[in-house]
């Protein structure tokens, strides 16, 4: 079995920093063909530059996950540019910090669950088919620690990624003959633009590694998961953490 990705398409959501650009460039280094879908077009568009600057071939096509117009237009564009979809990272999330739930805006939650939740499962809705029609590819959807344990005061955020990881699991199952394999991940604390408000002393001491996780170590584990190497992976939510929630 091989990481060599020639040939093939992968579609990257929230691709313009952080983990998104991260799994864009290794997508892109292991000869795949990548889009870069994200709400902010000049770091789009910077993603797609730097994946030029190693040799490689990118699109990228602004689009709010939470619409499902966009994700079409985002479909409609893979296919035109590149005529298939072999790979899809739906990676695009918002955070917000903790708040008790008296003073909850119902606008925040609508908001957090409309593109981490919604989000995942509108990309999901508009590339699968697409995937069946080339006999099968891979999705790896962007969970988090906040997916598999509860936080408190962190009301719409763990409802989304517990949501994330219970519809990977469903399609997984509906798909698991098809060809189609869908698994998550689970990052602990990133040291991302996102994550920045989170890098905090009494945060990194909650992984007992005793430091955040980097962007590139949780683009390695969603690009293999996509690959041959793990064919006969499907449905699992797999924390990267650094042992949080080990215990």
């Amino acid at each position: 079995m091989s990481t060599n990705m020639k040939g093939k398409v992968a579609v990257v959501t929230g691709g313009s920093s952080g983990i998104g650009r991260a799994a864009a460039l290794q997508f892109a280094k292991k000869g795949a063909q990548v889009v870069v879908a994200d709400l902010d077009r000049r770091k789009g568009d910077e993603t797609v530059e730097n994946i030029r600057s190693v040799n490689g071939e990118a699109l990228y096509v602004q689009a709010d996950v939470s619409k499902s117009a966009d994700v079409q237009v985002l479909m409609d564009k893979t296919i035109s540019a590149y005529k298939r979809l072999d790979y899809a990272f739906n990676n695009a999330g918002i955070v917000h910090w903790f708040s008790p739930i008296w003073e909850y805006e119902e606008k925040m939650w609508d908001q957090i669950i409309n593109i981490n939740l919604k989000g995942v499962w509108l990309c999901m809705k508009y590339e699968i088919p697409r995937m069946l029609e080339t006999g099968g590819g891979a999705i790896v959807n962007t969970s988090s620690v906040a997916g598999l344990v509860a936080f408190a005061q962190h009301y719409s955020y763990v409802a989304s990624k517990f949501g994330v990881c219970g519809i990977t699991k469903v399609a997984a199952l509906e798909f698991a003959k098809s060809g189609i394999r869908v698994n998550a991940v689970c990052p602990g604390v990133i040291d991302t633009p996102m994550g920045k408000p989170f890098l905090l002393e009494e945060f990194k001491a909650a992984h007992p590694m005793g430091r955040f996780g980097q962007p590139e170590e949780i683009a390695a584990t969603a690009v293999w998961l996509c690959s041959d190497e793990a064919s006969f992976i499907t449905g699992q939510t797999i924390a990267i953490d650094g042992g949080l929630t080990a215990s």
